[in-house]
């Protein structure tokens, strides 16, 4: 078995069933074998997915163990030379399996390979390549720093943003939600840290890897589409305190004397100072406007629907007040969708997804939100 992949579900059936079928078509030249672990989901995902996907195994966790438990759970099952641990609201090109398994066989240093990723829209998701936190560093995201300085090596400097996306790169932190790692490394290192309940986890399994002498890498040899805010609204104070804490945790478990009591300072005070950026937000009282400015999002009314079910590079530029809906299919392949939605990031457009022979459309318009998803009446 040349490869695992470990996927975990909450309540996200529609965006797996879409993630589900781009991967199967991944992997028809790959020795491939897919394991789903559901979370105790809510809405009915294992007796709507099961049937559609018989050649996938499906776990029902008996209840909700968050993302490292339900991961490794899976991990105990596989036998593949190589584990992809993949979020269930990513779809992946065709030969985005191919092209990193290659890239790390290159690689014999390589102890795991995060990809490029894009958000719902096609903008770039900056957390593709990070490096490992520190208390500035950590500080300069939480207060929006590093977004209104993105290229910046000071600033940005969690981000890597003076690297270029376009590159590979060497690099500290690779993201859960796209990692393929040697399962011989994970033999050494171990697997997700389960005192990690969500977030966080990523960060110390890729620190764990650095630290045996291996290397991380980004490959941007392919790109994803990463819908995000499925689980945990990206822009709330519920976020910032799950991900400060799994920050926090990560510190606690690596780090000692001084720089672990800065640490935890410049979160407890970042902390506070978002707070109170959210409670001015709210009253409509505004400090910055060139941060408020990025918690807001396209509401505007759709006046035209398009839906695309072949690859034309002179399609027209569509406006801002339409939905484009991707239609994957035989004339119009996820390799060629991603780049189309890359392509037109910026016309303003609404973008959804449909794979063929599915029974749904999902898609997200910002990773502040959660995303939408459009599902047929399945008659049996």
């Amino acid at each position: 078995m040349e490869l695992s992949i470990i996927i975990v579900n909450y309540n996200v059936k529609f965006f797996l069933e879409q993630c589900l079928h781009a991967v199967l078509k991944a992997v028809e030249q790959i020795e491939a074998e897919i394991w789903v672990v559901d979370n105790q989901s809510s809405d009915g995902s294992i007796d709507y997915l099961r049937p559609l996907f018989p050649s996938i195994s499906f776990i029902e966790n008996p209840r909700n163990t968050g993302f490292s438990a339900a991961n490794n759970l899976a991990l105990q099952h596989c036998s593949g030379e190589f584990i992809l641990y993949l979020n269930p609201d990513t779809l992946i090109p065709e030969d985005c399996l191919s092209n990193c398994l290659q890239f790390l066989r290159s690689h014999p240093k390589a102890g795991a390979l995060g990809i490029r990723m894009l958000d719902g829209s096609g903008n770039f998701l900056p957390e593709s390549k990070r490096a490992f936190p520190s208390p500035l560093r950590a500080f300069y995201k939480l207060l929006g720093f590093s977004a209104l300085f993105p290229k910046s090596p000071i600033f940005n400097r969690y981000s890597l943003g003076n690297l270029s996306s376009l590159e590979n790169h060497e690099v500290d932190v690779l993201a859960g939600a796209f990692m393929m790692v040697s399962k011989p490394v994970l033999k050494l290192t171990g697997a997700f840290d389960e005192l990690f309940f969500m977030y966080g986890e990523d960060i110390d399994l890729s620190y764990r890897i650095q630290k045996a002498g291996f290397t991380n890498y980004y490959f941007a040899g392919s790109s994803i589409i990463h819908f995000k805010g499925e689980s945990t609204r990206k822009g709330s104070m519920n976020y910032v305190i799950l991900f400060y804490h799994a920050m926090f945790l990560f510190v606690q478990k690596n780090y000692r004397g001084s720089k672990a009591g800065f640490f935890r300072f410049f979160i407890q005070a970042a902390i506070i100072l978002r707070g109170l950026f959210s409670a001015f937000y709210k009253i409509g009282v505004y400090p910055f406007n060139s941060w408020t400015k990025k918690l807001l999002f396209n509401k505007n009314r759709v006046e035209s629907i398009v839906i695309l079910t072949k690859f034309d590079e002179n399609h027209p530029k569509p406006g801002k007040n339409t939905t484009l809906i991707f239609c994957e299919s035989e004339q119009f392949s996820w390799k060629q969708i991603i780049h189309k939605v890359e392509e037109l990031n910026h016309s303003g457009a609404q973008f959804r997804f449909q794979a063929s022979n599915s029974y749904s459309i999902v898609g997200s318009d910002s990773k502040e939100t959660e995303g939408e998803a459009l599902a047929a009446n399945i008659i049996s």
